[in-house]
């Protein structure tokens, strides 16, 4: 039986496609290919359209004969590249948000607040098109920082960005998800609950303990329920065969999660 190679056309570049040139010292650049468009940096000037068409992880070279490593950037390169204002949320809290509030496409989500826009630009990336993400924040500049992240990337059709203090509550409801990473979480379950679906998942990020507790009781208080709190260490360790250790820095405490479903109350079972 003859072998017979067959061609992905996922292992070539393509026009909109995220890009990561890597070059030396590890620099690395990310940005969508848009035909007739070139990159440029210290290192020279490289047309997207020399790119568009090459296998993934090969080598091309700007007019200067630099040398860059094609790539396709992974998600945690997303949140290195974005430029930022305000402290945005670690990759190993990003990744255990994700799994825990089932995020994938389709889904619609509310977050708020926006901040440089690193979590709405996860999200966008995996809601795809038939999802949507909203995002809030009280800080006209911040929903200005984060749309502009996202347009860096391609993703800002994803996501609708609202100045607003939710204290009066969302613009949209009958969303998947619900996050909030802001002051005072607890004051704003209740907005929360009336913007999820029945079963929806919620989630908050929370840097002390005492905030843990006050959200608790507000959670409880407003019907959700199987609430879990946890926190995530990441530690790296040198990539030496011979001499494998920890590095000598990690990133420990950044926060507490809190996640918790949306449930029925008895009186809401009545009604129906």
């Amino acid at each position: 039986m003859s072998s017979q190679t067959t061609t992905n056309k996922n292992e070539f570049a393509q026009e909109n496609d995220l890009a990561q040139l890597i070059g030396e010292k590890e620099k690395s650049f990310i940005f969508q290919l848009r035909p007739g468009e070139s990159f440029q940096s210290h290192m020279g000037v490289l047309p997207h359209d020399d790119i568009i068409g090459q296998k993934w992880g090969s080598r091309v070279k700007t007019h200067t004969n630099k040398v860059f490593t094609l790539l396709q950037p992974a998600l945690d390169d997303l949140l290195r590249d974005i430029p930022r204002e305000t402290q945005i949320m670690y990759p190993k809290d990003i990744g255990y948000v994700i799994m825990n509030m089932g995020v994938g496409p389709g889904k619609k989500i509310i977050e708020a607040g926006s901040g440089s826009g690193s979590l709405t630009t996860i999200l966008a990336y995996l809601v795809g098109d038939q999802g949507h993400v909203f995002s809030y924040d009280n800080r006209n500049k911040n929903s200005l920082i984060a749309k502009s992240n996202l347009e860096k990337f391609g993703l800002d059709h994803r996501a609708t960005f609202v100045t607003k203090d939710i204290s009066a509550g969302f613009d949209h409801s009958g969303v998947d998800i619900v996050f909030l990473d802001i002051p005072e979480t607890h004051l704003y379950i209740a907005q929360a609950r009336d913007a999820l679906i029945p079963g929806g998942f919620f989630g908050s990020l929370v840097p002390t303990t005492n905030q843990v507790s006050d959200l608790i009781t507000a959670l409880k208080k407003n019907n959700f329920s199987y609430i879990e709190v946890s926190e995530i260490m990441h530690r790296y360790y040198k990539p030496s065969a011979t001499r494998l250790r920890p590095v000598d820095r990690m990133v420990a405490h950044t926060g507490f999660l809190i996640f918790a479903r949306r449930v029925t109350s008895i009186s809401e079972t009545d009604e129906i």
